[in-house]
């Protein structure tokens, strides 16, 4: 059967569809789905990383050949420092510019330095909006309580209630600064839905949310006149004899030189990992996400955690061919689309969180229930057809224009046709160990957004991502900057990394890899 006539599946059982009403599923249900069908428990996929500040736990193999790595330094390269600064920040999405911004409020002399263009990120591609308390239903108490079951009660309590009540602050300074979220006919923010919430916090920016953010905090890095240097990708830390961080050497990806930095603190937000293509996954990452900052800290001495568990988002792009992997924001779900098999079946409650609907996905298209493509992708339907009928025409115009001309770059009416969806690698949930002021066990390393770990536990909801990114990129910023001021600039070295070395050769490692990927595997980097 074709894609057509599986297609008119999806209209014919529509009016059926919309009668019925899918309960979420028991805590004992949703366990067992997400052990029998998540990627994250496919043993085969795992090894046990052998040397290093988390020798012993298992991650992907692709990550644990990225900690492994070695560095692309030689040891007797030549520490002298191009640039001497309070601040350091490595990374120019959402985290690193929010960091740059609040460390530069305090008078630090901040670099920033990433390792495309300023604001190319992840942070700029988040569709679905942020989530903050703000609703008057709403609290943050209940905030947490959301997150906290999201995460399989594996989240860090004290990151986590960091974010919560910072919340509002964080929106205040946001709009402050000039970003539109959407607002209801009384004037107010107006809050969504999003899938595992008791409550609607999402705020949003129709389906651009995250490129209006980073459109805001980009020209404020530009209009305060903080030194960016773009096309200059991290490649290793500086340490003293204690091994506190000093510093970071950096590639100048236009000449292939290195450019020595002397910094008091440094800030990694480096974000994702998505584009190691983990089990062989598609991804909605960033060309930029290959998980540097994990490598940097690791190498320093920074233990990781949750590094065993990654966020497949529910709804990637299966066809057309040219949009796989591309994300399909959680929105139309929020707002009534319905998941639906090749029998035209609904077969999950849309608005469970994401690991438990990712997994359905996969259980559908495994026991023979998905659509299969002429390329042999598998997939299920996203009936986005349902929201002009449920909520009127031009709905999907109104809230999701970048998602509509998105499809229609390659003749695909979302307005009309249902879309093809299946689950892409999208977030690690996991990275370095942080405290409250994003500072690692690393004395003056600091880390900020996606590459850190321990707030969103085993699972995030969405919407938290963006908030994440603002409230500890600004402590990041705020602590750095504080720890600049009290201290002089330490001696720039690579004792930590000979330290490396040295338990690399001790446990028979070998120097065929080099970390970080600083970009995919398929992309020309020399």
């Amino acid at each position: 059967m074709n894609l057509r006539a599986l297609q008119d599946i999806v209209h014919q059982t529509r009016e059926f569809r919309c009668t019925q009403t899918i309960p979420k599923l028991t805590v004992a249900e949703r366990e067992k789905l997400i052990r029998q069908y998540h990627p994250d428990y496919r043993e085969q996929a795992y090894q046990t990383i052998r040397f290093g500040p988390n020798a012993g736990d298992r991650t992907v193999r692709e990550l644990a050949m990225l900690l492994e790595g070695d560095s692309p330094i030689p040891a007797d390269f030549p520490l002298t420092p191009d640039y001497t600064v309070d601040v350091l920040v490595i990374g120019g999405g959402g985290a690193g510019c929010a960091a740059a911004l609040h460390a530069h409020a305090q008078g630090a002399h901040v670099l920033l330095a990433t390792k495309l263009r300023l604001a190319d990120s992840n942070s700029i591609m988040a569709q679905g909006g942020m989530q903050v308390a703000v609703a008057p239903d709403d609290s943050p108490i209940q905030h947490f309580l959301d997150t906290l079951r999201g995460g399989h009660m594996k989240n860090d309590h004290q990151l986590l209630k960091v974010m919560v009540e910072e919340g509002p602050l964080i929106t205040k300074w946001l709009i402050e600064l000039g970003v539109l979220f959407d607002r209801s006919p009384d004037g107010n923010l107006q809050v969504k839905t999003g899938g595992g919430s008791s409550r609607a916090r999402l705020l949003t920016c129709s389906d651009y949310t995250g490129l209006e953010i980073m459109r805001v905090l980009k020209d404020e890095v530009l209009n305060q006149n903080i030194h960016v240097l773009e096309f200059a990708a991290a490649v290793e830390l500086l340490s003293d004899e204690e091994g506190t961080c000093t510093g970071a050497i950096l590639r100048d990806l236009d000449n292939k030189r290195f450019i020595v930095v002397a910094a008091k603190a440094v800030i990694l937000a480096t974000g994702g990992i998505g584009r190691l293509h983990i089990q062989g996954f598609p991804t909605s990452n960033h060309y930029g996400a290959t998980g540097d900052g994990l490598a940097l800290a690791y190498r320093i001495g920074a233990p990781l955690v949750e590094i065993d568990t990654f966020q497949y988002h529910p709804s990637g792009a299966v066809y057309p061919e040219q949009l796989v992997g591309a994300l399909v924001t959680e929105g139309i779900r929020s707002e009534g689309g319905h998941l639906v098999n090749a029998k035209g079946e609904r077969f999950v409650n849309e608005l469970d969180t994401r690991d438990v609907v990712s997994s359905s996905i996969i259980r559908e298209c495994q026991e023979g229930r998905g659509v299969r493509t002429a390329s042999g992708r598998v997939g299920v339907w996203l009936d986005t057809p349902l929201l002009e009928l449920e909520h009127g025409q031009g709905t999907l115009d109104k809230h999701f224009p970048a998602m509509v001309r998105q499809y229609e770059r390659f003749g695909v009416d979302i307005r009309k046709e249902p879309v093809l969806i299946y689950p892409t690698l999208h977030y690690q949930n996991g990275g370095v160990k942080i405290d409250v002021n994003s500072e690692t066990p690393v004395r003056n390393l600091f880390v900020a957004g996606e590459a850190s770990g321990g707030l969103h536990g085993r699972n995030r909801l969405m919407g938290n991502s963006l908030l994440d990114l603002m409230v500890f990129g600004r402590r990041a910023g705020l602590a750095a900057a504080a720890r600049a001021k009290m201290i002089a600039q330490g001696k720039l070295s690579l004792a930590h990394l000979e330290r490396f070395r040295a338990e690399a050769r001790k446990h028979g490692v070998s120097n065929q890899v080099i970390s970080p990927a600083i970009l995919p595997a398929y992309t020309k980097t020399s």
